[in-house]
């Protein structure tokens, strides 16, 4: 438990840099200008099974945060069904999210697991996560509700 605590206190000094407090939602992982997956096509994991860069002319909003897709079509699959697409616990990383905080989601390490998207902090919390998923997600999900109106450094606080 010690090397768990090590790995997510040296991960929250990187989460100050790359999450934003000021986002009007805080359930949700966007940088300071609302910006969701760091730009990434959340539609384009499960069509084209990689993280893809979406179109920054090519956008949708959700739950306050900013979508950016590769394709028109992509923006209409995700406005018509975005709980599908959007990744689990606003993109915050399901590790993290398990032991009860909001570290940044890396939209590069991902997984879907039963259609739902889920990101990590880093490959190294990946595999950690990877060792009980099913477990994990389920530790995730209910601090989820604890957490989700939660900002990460108030999380860190406690």
């Amino acid at each position: 438990m010690n090397s768990i605590k090590h790995l997510m206190a040296g991960a929250a000094m990187s989460v100050a840099l790359v999450t934003s407090t000021l986002a009007a939602d805080v359930d949700v992982n966007a940088t300071s200008t609302g910006l969701a997956l760091r730009g990434y096509d959340p539609v384009a994991y499960f069509t084209e099974g990689a993280p893809t860069p979406g179109d920054w002319q090519i956008t949708a909003e959700y739950n306050e945060a900013t979508y950016r897709f590769t394709s028109e079509a992509n923006k209409a699959t995700f406005e018509a069904n975005p709980e599908a697409y959007a990744p689990a616990y606003g993109g915050y990383c399901a590790f993290g999210t398990a032991m009860g905080f909001k570290f940044d989601g890396d939209p590069e390490v991902w997984k879907i697991v039963d259609d739902k998207l889920y990101l990590n902090l880093s490959t190294a919390v990946q595999e950690r996560w990877e060792g009980d998923v099913p477990g994990f997600i389920e530790k995730a999900s209910m601090q989820w509700t604890d957490i989700a109106d939660k900002t990460p450094s108030e999380l860190q606080a406690q």
